[in-house]
Order: C-alpha cells, then structure tokens, then sequence
C-alpha cells in the first residue's frame, strides 16, 4: 500500500469522506489527499495510500484543470450556489465578445482575493467558520498563475470554461473576479477537475463500492507520477544503507536540487537533496518501509 490513487469525487461528497472512506479500507496504513474540492465539485482527487502521503506536496504544485459553469447578474456570499445568492442591481446582460474580451485579462500571473468561506486559516481558525459565525475578518490577496482560459459555451447568463492555472487558485473566485469585470457579478453553478498533472480524469475510478482489491488494481506508484523529478538508480545493496541515512556520492554528477531515488525494481528509495556537489542525502526516505517489505518477504 504505496502510491496514489485516482479517484472521481461524486458532486456532494466532501473530499475528506472520500479519504476516509479509503482509510477504513487500508488500515493501519495512512490516506491523505493531495488537494481539497468543494462538496459542490466533482472531479480528480489524488488520493495518496500510506508512505505516498510524504509526497502530497509534490502533487499539489502541479498544474491544476478544470471545466467550470458560471451565472452572471447575481452574487452569493460563498461565490456559488450554496450561499445565499442575490441578484446584482443594474446588471446587464454580456454578450460573448465581452466575455472573451475580458477572459483574456485574466491570463498569466494574477493577484486573487481567496473566498470568505475557505479552508484558509486566520489567527488558526478556518475562515469558513468564522463566515458562519459572521466574523470580521480580512484575507490576504495571493499570486497564482492562470496558464489558460477557453470559452466552452455561452448562453446568457450561463458560460463555461476550461482552464488550467496554479495551485492555490479558487476557481469561484476567478468567475466572482470575471463577472466583476463584466460589471455583473457571478456565482460558480458547477465545477470539474478534469486533471491534476498527469492524473486525468478519464483514468480516475469512482469511490463508490470501492474494496481493497480495486485498491490495490488501481494503485499508482509513486514514481510513475512525479514527472518533475530526475531519478537515479540505487544497487539493492545499498537499500539498507539508505535505510539508515545513507549520504550517496554517485559516479558522474547529477542534476541541481532535489532528485528520486530508485532501486533495480524501479521502486521509490527516497527524494533526495544535493548536500555537495557530488554529495548526496535522503530528504524524504521510504528505504526503511521497503526494507521491511523484503524482510517479510514481499519485497525483491
């Protein structure tokens, strides 16, 4: 129970139930996920299975895409339609070259205001509970990054976009941001994650009915994944060195930063950083877990 899974969070389902639903399945080993969506969203969630959620930041700084339903001429204290949504005074209707218009100013690196009612934490409280509780309180604008953004369908007041932007980007912010711009406002009606890096939502798996043995068929290994890392091979031999911190000095030096380590089998060893130039120290080591498989006899 090593690796990542896939999974396609049904529309209502809060991504911490989708986790627990596998924890129940995998115990003792530990689930985590590697980027929250809305209960209202439905999409890719990467779900990381025991020493995999070492790796959560990894896969959270992968470039996010998604397929997102907006309505013009209204507002909701949440940006979408679970809050109390009010119609914006004096709104007129767009027509979609002023949409396409104003979508491209929303392209390459933007400053964006995070919704009221998010997971984010002020003074250690979530800002959505001090929404509910009708706090005063202020968030601090964050720079994301939006790679893309194409109109996929336009029929006033409704539209549709896909794009694909940065970690840390609320996508009912951006459509609060573009109805704004509009001088319309606009709440999220629908949401899809259709990827997260090389996660796609045409090979996720849906959470209903899921058992141990879907988990284990369905399984990615780590390593098939992190396509931002350079791998080395490491001998067998050397597996219970890195077990114990093992600093490596490879033959011919490596690339800059952080590097994978891997064993004959292609299995994760450990994400290591450059202690020297030619110097090299486990930064995340999963050699212990491994060594342990072996020792049971599920290993090499």
């Amino acid at each position: 129970m090593f690796g990542f899974l896939n999974i396609n969070k049904p529309r209502g389902e809060t991504s911490r139930t989708v986790v627990n639903s596998v924890q129940k399945l995998v115990r003792p080993f530990k689930v985590g996920h590697a980027g929250t969506l809305d209960p209202l969203a439905t999409g890719v969630l990467v779900v990381c299975v025991g020493p995999a959620t070492r790796l959560t930041q990894f896969v959270q700084r992968m470039p996010k895409t998604y397929l997102g339903t907006f309505r013009l001429g209204v507002e909701s204290d949440t940006e979408d339609l679970e809050g109390q949504v009010i119609p914006v005074e004096g709104a007129e209707p767009v027509d979609r070259s002023q949409l396409e218009s104003v979508l491209k100013e929303f392209v390459g690196q933007i400053q964006q205001l995070p919704p009221r009612y998010s997971a984010l934490k002020v003074n250690g409280r979530r800002a959505y509970k001090l929404a509910r509780a009708g706090a005063d309180f202020e968030l601090n604008p964050r720079t994301i990054t939006i790679e893309s953004i194409s109109l996929v369908d336009f029929t006033y007041p409704e539209f549709k976009i896909e794009l694909e932007c940065s970690s840390g980007t609320y996508v009912r912010s951006l459509g609060r941001d573009i109805g704004r711009r509009l001088g319309s406002g606009a709440i999220m009606t629908n949401l899809t994650r259709t990827a997260i890096g090389n996660f796609s939502i045409t090979d996720s798996i849906s959470p209903i009915g899921i058992g141990v043995e879907s988990i284990r068929e369905n399984l990615v290994a780590a390593q098939d994944r992190l396509d931002d890392l350079s791998y080395i091979a490491v001998p067998n031999t050397q597996l219970e060195l890195f077990a114990n911190g093992y600093t490596w000095e490879p033959k011919s030096p490596l690339t800059d930063g952080q590097v994978g380590a891997v064993d004959e089998s292609g299995r994760l060893l450990a994400i290591l950083n450059r202690k020297a130039p030619d110097c090299y120290t486990p930064k995340i080591n999963f050699s212990k877990y491994w060594l342990e498989q072996t020792q049971r006899g599920l290993g090499l």
